[in-house]
């Protein structure tokens, strides 16, 4: 494996990953109230080439993803549904785990719940407290006295180290551009009391119908979204660890403030890279469970759809890309792994070396799996025509290859 370059969202371009021997990665997991769809699906299959890529490189890969097992999405969800919001998140973490095995990506070393991790997450916002980073909001509107926020104006003022972080320093947005997306994903910009309109919640006070656990100085609570991935990824990663991934959406809020969060903690960056996978949708349109309009993994698979077709389906885009499922790509992957298995048979001498060393600098070059699937294609173009006695070393080496570096089964 060639040295490998990956696009860093936060420094705008390709850089080359120097991770040593034992390079380290953090994907952001699923809030677990639906099924896996193409978009998980892609994004997950799109760091799982990364992870393929270290491995065949010969290097321990120390790889974490959580699972944020208590969110207002999961308990809207279980309300609207009348399910305990346990039973709901266990159901659906079970079926996500599900279809990454069929889906044949790797697992992560570690896979840690929000809720487990609680006891390590509080003392944690104490801390931000204490160094006047982050502050309580009296209650308004109905809201209970004591939500705590992060002070992002504060924070970027902590240190001015060439790493140190500031407000845009991932995301590279403006201020109007945040204030947007802060909205959309998941903030709350009007919340009176707040210090700045992008300030993040860092832990939300008990309220009645929630679940929550202790807090210690706090108050009984649960805690925000961005600093349950920050605290996880320091209790099992290096600081900073290589590479934090995620789909586009994750960009701005969540990543931008997880690297604040980090910084103000431990005062190196949480990641030395961000890597970000691009949006999948339906035949042209973005796919959305208020749309009705979501590709489910679980569904094709229940209709006898096989798992390495929809891989190769995935496979078809490169990963930063935005791109849309269709049955036209469907059935195009399905036929290009029926004619790789068929090549399979005509495998001719000497032509595996050459393929494996095309898929491996297709992958280094940004993760590059179109490059990679095409050159199968052609390989499985060339020994379907060529009718040469088969080799059995080249067939070996080719659906192994295959499957170690884009998990592809044959």
């Amino acid at each position: 494996m060639p040295a490998i370059r990956l696009f860093d969202t936060a420094a705008g371009h390709e850089v080359v990953l120097e991770s040593g021997d034992r390079p380290s990665m953090y994907v952001c997991g699923i809030t677990p109230y639906d099924a896996t769809h193409m978009g998980h699906a892609a994004s997950y299959v799109a760091f799982d080439l990364l992870n393929r890529a270290w491995r065949d490189a010969g290097k321990d890969v120390d790889y974490v993803q959580n699972v944020t097992d208590v969110d207002d999405p999961l308990l809207e969800r279980a309300t609207a549904t009348n399910v305990d919001w346990r039973e709901l998140a266990q159901s659906q973490i079970d079926l996500f785990q599900t279809d990454m095995e069929a889906l044949n990506v790797l697992s992560p070393d570690h896979y840690v719940g929000a809720v487990e991790s609680i006891s390590l997450i509080v003392p944690e916002v104490e801390r931000l407290v204490s160094q006047g980073l982050a502050y309580t909001v009296p209650g308004t509107n109905g809201e209970p006295d004591g939500d705590v926020y992060y002070d992002v104006e504060a924070a970027g003022k902590q240190s001015v180290a060439p790493e140190a972080w500031s407000l845009g320093s991932i995301s590279g947005l403006s201020e109007s551009e945040m204030l947007e997306l802060f909205a959309e994903r998941g903030g709350d910009p009007g919340r009176s009391g707040k210090r700045q309109a992008l300030d993040p919640l860092l832990w939300r006070v008990a309220r009645d119908g929630e679940p929550s656990w202790p807090g210690a100085s706090l108050g009984d609570g649960r805690p925000g979204w961005h600093i349950e991935c920050t605290v996880i990824a320091q209790k099992y990663l290096p600081a900073p660890f290589t590479v934090q991934g995620g789909g586009s959406d994750l960009i701005f809020p969540h990543h931008e403030m997880g690297a604040g969060h980090a910084y103000s903690l431990a005062g190196v960056p949480l990641a030395r890279h961000y890597a970000h996978a691009g949006m999948v949708g339906l035949d042209g349109e973005k796919m959305s469970k208020s749309k009705g309009n979501l590709v489910l993994v679980s569904k094709l698979r229940a209709a006898g759809e096989e798992p390495a077709a929809i891989r190769l389906a995935i496979l078809a885009h490169h990963y930063r890309s935005d791109w849309s499922w269709t049955d036209e790509g469907f059935a195009a992957a399905k036929a290009d792994l029926a004619a790789w298995r068929r090549a399979l048979d005509h495998a001719p001498r000497g032509a595996a070396g050459p393929l494996v060393e095309e898929m491996r600098a297709a992958l280094a070059a940004d993760l590059d799996a179109p490059a990679a699937v095409a050159a199968v294609s052609r390989w499985a173009r060339q020994a379907n025509d060529g009718g040469a006695p088969a080799s059995a070393s080249d067939q070996a080496l080719v659906r192994d290859a295959v499957d170690a570096l884009l998990g592809v089964q044959l």
